[in-house]
């Protein structure tokens, strides 16, 4: 083998571990993650990821608490974070929507969007039921299917491609007691026939959500709203996802008309 293209493929596969680190690490958001779960997850030996971690801490890209022994994702991060802009500010553009579906419902509306084979929760609001479903904060991200802004996502995808992401995500779904690639393409199925995703005690025991993704012909993101199960009856369900719809024209609307406005800022003018 030619030992250049050796050092590239070696290279490319000690970046590919890095990033899958830090993705890691992510996914518990602000709850931190002990040395043995990385290792766990990850699937790699317990010195390459002690060595691997150590340096993410001295470059900043993970910070260690020394009294409870957890890694969280570092200082570097967040400042490269505010330098790399999201192409629409999604966030920013969906926080009116989210409030006054919050106000409507009363209950937890969140924001996910896509970003590859995941879903990462950017903005929620929260209604004024006593009772909340916080399942997610800002920040975490979860496998494309696990919760119903995810799985509102999956179903809005072409048919093939949403079997292969079922199909790459398989080995992730295990930690999630309920899901497997056969119970996510029933999953699906069952969402598309409804009109909307579904889940109830699929991710946390008593608790159920709706989803649906946005834009339809291209699915970026996803609203759900969550609550306790008995909350979310059926035409409840169907009330809810009414007015989820109505907030959905006008954000694509909006998305429509900022993505109009960047192509003829770019158009040279005569």
């Amino acid at each position: 083998m030619n030992p250049q293209y050796e050092n590239k493929r070696t290279g490319t596969q000690s970046i590919e571990k890095v990033v899958m680190m830090l993705r890691i690490v992510a996914s518990r958001g602000r709850s931190g993650m002990r040395i043995q779960e990385l290792t766990d997850i990850s699937g790699l030996p317990q010195s390459t990821c002690f060595r691997m971690l150590q340096r993410l801490e001295l470059e900043g890209l993970v910070a260690r608490d020394a009294h409870t022994r957890k890694y969280y994702l570092g200082p570097l991060l967040h400042e490269l974070g505010l330098i790399a802009r999201p192409r629409f500010h999604l966030s920013q553009l969906c926080d009116g929507a989210l409030h006054q579906l919050a106000d409507v419902t009363q209950d937890t509306v969140y924001l996910s969007e896509r970003s590859g084979l995941e879903a990462v929760c950017t903005n929620r609001a929260l209604g004024d039921y006593p009772i909340k479903s916080l399942a997610l904060d800002v920040g975490i991200r979860r496998p494309l299917g696990v919760g119903a802004g995810g799985l509102a996502i999956l179903c809005a995808l072409p048919e093939a491609e949403c079997e292969a992401v079922i199909q790459a995500n398989s080995h992730h779904y295990e930690k999630y007691a309920s899901f497997s690639p056969d119970f996510l393409r029933q999953t699906v199925a069952e969402s598309k026939r409804r009109g909307y995703a579904f889940l109830e005690s699929a991710v946390t025991p008593g608790a159920a959500a709706i989803g649906l993704a946005f834009p339809a012909n291209c699915p970026v993101a996803a609203i759900s709203v969550a609550a306790i199960s008995s909350r979310l009856e059926p035409a409840r369900c169907e009330e809810i996802a009414q007015a989820m719809r109505k907030q959905i024209t006008t954000l694509t609307n909006e998305l429509n008309a900022a993505s109009f406005g960047k192509e003829s800022a770019r158009r040279p003018h005569h």
